[in-house]
């Protein structure tokens, strides 16, 4: 298997809009010679009787719904009157939270994006005609980086850290999508969340996180979030397929 390459597979059972309690397997997978690089595939069940309800594409669900969360995190720990948001990876994920964050906002941001491979031109040209976002290409992590009030990380192959501690100032919010790049911060950053502690419980530096808690916490106000505008502070939203279970159980009811 190339380099790169994964095999995710992620069982869940929820209660449908329409009472019926579904199961669900939501399988993804990584190739980097294929295109589209990342795929996922959706089975979704009875889960009362075994029955195979559907077998769906789930790349639009796995994008929209990370977008989702992701903004979700932003209006939850950013700092007051962020102004400034880097991007790096430009791929589907990307481009769905900043359309998720777009129907949201009211003001006009400077967006920093990394470029790669030319992929930066089709993005700034998807968001041209919302005017939203005032767009910056950067040759290096460190341009992205530094300065950014908020940066979303959605590559999804990072061998190395991105950038030295120093880079990051003080008020940063990092969401790194796929958790790539930013071990060192772990060891640093004032304050870690995740969606999940099983997702993160295993990192390398897990033990010397200066404070976590899972964001469902954080919103039902068991756990505190951004207390001061100086915090440094990332969220791993490494994702929980119950939420793409339930927009799967969501469409198959809408097709009823």
């Amino acid at each position: 298997i190339d380099v790169g390459s994964f095999c995710n597979v992620m069982p869940s059972v929820i209660t449908g809009p329409d009472g019926v309690k579904y199961g669900g397997v939501k399988m993804v997978t990584r190739y980097p010679n294929r295109v589209p690089t990342l795929d996922s595939k959706l089975i979704l069940f009875d889960a009362s009787n075994g029955e195979i309800k559907a077998l769906m594409d789930a790349s639009w669900i796995t994008a929209m719904r990370t977008g989702a969360v992701a903004v979700h995190s932003l209006n939850l720990f950013a700092k007051k009157n962020y102004e400034t948001i880097g991007v790096i990876g430009l791929g589907n994920t990307a481009r769905a939270t900043l359309s998720v964050l777009s129907e949201l906002i009211d003001n006009k941001y400077n967006v920093k994006l990394y470029k790669y491979k030319g992929q930066e031109n089709s993005f700034a040209d998807r968001f041209r005609q919302c005017n939203k976002f005032n767009f910056d290409f950067c040759d290096t992590y460190q341009q992205v980086i530094e300065d950014s009030d908020v940066v979303f990380s959605a590559a999804t192959y990072l061998p190395d850290d991105l950038c030295e501690d120093s880079v990051y100032k003080e008020g940063i919010l990092i969401i790194p999508i796929h958790t790539l790049g930013f071990t060192n911060c772990d060891l640093f950053f004032d304050k870690i969340y995740a969606d999940d502690i099983g997702h993160v419980k295993h990192f390398k530096y897990f033990d010397k996180f200066k404070y976590f808690s899972e964001v469902s916490d954080v919103v039902n106000k068991k756990s505190v979030g951004r207390e001061n505008n100086s915090e440094r502070i990332m969220v791993y939203n490494i994702g929980v397929a119950m939420h793409d279970v339930y927009f799967a159980a969501n469409i198959y009811s809408m097709l009823q």
